[in-house]
């Protein structure tokens, strides 16, 4: 699982390992921390194999996972996700999001691993011109280079599996995801100062930030805040466990399948963090901030095609999302 120490990897590894999976992690611990291997093996009663590597250097990452280990299938989830830091470092989002796939795909096909699952994000629609977007919304041009890698992404991955016949791939195209697994021994841990909302609330009700910062009350929703599509994080993991069985038993009707993982559910920034003071029974002091560039206005899923094809659908309420998230931050803080 390539980088699957992050906030994500670590709940799809528990996921796998419970429907039956062996897995082995790969990861570079550049936005993640070795604690969070750590937290999985608490809550699957066992170690789970890892590999410190940098899926941008091939020849480490064939030689550390490769060719030490047998598998018959690839999670991709090595790549920097700040839509803010992609808009400011561009380069550094190019390099590393898109060499670190190309470095798979090409040890995929080498070794005669079959099945990827790629790590996809609604990013890649851009501004719908119409809402909820559907796996056949078009493409609008990415607000952020974050969003570009993922378009790209999609794109290498299509013509590689069009090229090399031995290949299929599902992306997954997350909407927002957040939360923390139930037993708070992993959840959502960024490295320095918060790029993503949720964390930046915890953190603000745990009196590490001052204050959360809403980024625009002028855009034409509701309240003025931005809609997003929050998804849980263990739902979210649950799609990854779905979308390799369905390659590992044949079930797949394309060599390529792309599918919306989200509720279907448009939440605004505000709603998000009064429900969260409401359930939790600790205020987030906040401000309104100006508009934040790359930021898209409203989005949300449909996710008709996940729920009848793969047979999956998020189950968690929001509420208990925010109190796993709360749960999460007071483990880590020990409060």
């Amino acid at each position: 699982m390539a980088g699957g120490a992050g906030y994500i990897g670590t709940h799809t590894t528990v996921e796998l390992i419970h429907a039956g999976y062996n897995v082995v992690i790969a990861d570079n611990l550049s936005n993640s921390e070795l604690s969070a291997v750590k937290g999985v093996e608490q809550i699957v009663g066992h170690p789970v194999p890892f590999e410190q590597v940098d899926c941008c250097d091939i020849q480490t990452l064939k030689r550390q996972v490769f060719d030490k280990y047998d598998f018959d299938s690839v999670i991709h989830f090595a790549a920097f996700k700040a839509v803010g830091e992609s808009v400011a470092e561009p380069l550094k989002y190019f390099h590393n999001n898109l060499d670190s796939l190309l470095n798979v795909l090409s040890l995929m096909k080498e070794c005669g691993v079959h099945n990827i699952v790629f790590s996809s994000s609604a990013t890649v629609y851009g501004q719908p011109e119409v809402l909820p977007a559907t796996e056949q919304t078009p493409r609008q041009r990415a607000n952020s280079p974050y969003g570009l890698t993922k378009q790209m992404s999609e794109d290498i991955i299509q013509d590689t599996v069009a090229a090399v016949t031995s290949l299929q791939a599902i992306a997954l195209r997350y909407f927002n995801p957040i939360g923390a697994h139930p037993s708070a021994l992993i959840g959502e841990l960024p490295k320095g100062v918060p790029a993503n909302l949720v964390p930046f609330i915890t953190q603000t009700a745990a009196g590490i930030r001052k204050e959360l910062s809403v980024f625009g009350d002028d855009y034409d929703t509701p309240d003025g805040s931005c809609l997003r599509d929050y998804i849980d994080v263990v739902d979210l993991a649950r799609a990854h466990v779905v979308a390799v069985d369905r390659m590992v038993q044949g079930k797949t009707k394309e060599r390529f399948e792309i599918f919306n993982i989200g509720t279907g559910t448009p939440v605004s920034v505000l709603e998000l963090v009064n429900l969260f003071e409401k359930v939790n029974g600790v205020p987030v002091p906040h401000k309104i901030a100006p508009r934040r560039p790359g930021d898209v206005e409203k989005i949300w899923a449909s996710t008709e095609l996940a729920n009848t094809e793969l047979g999956w659908k998020a189950e968690r309420d929001l509420g208990d999302t925010l109190r796993a998230a709360w749960a999460w931050e007071k483990h880590v803080r020990g409060l």
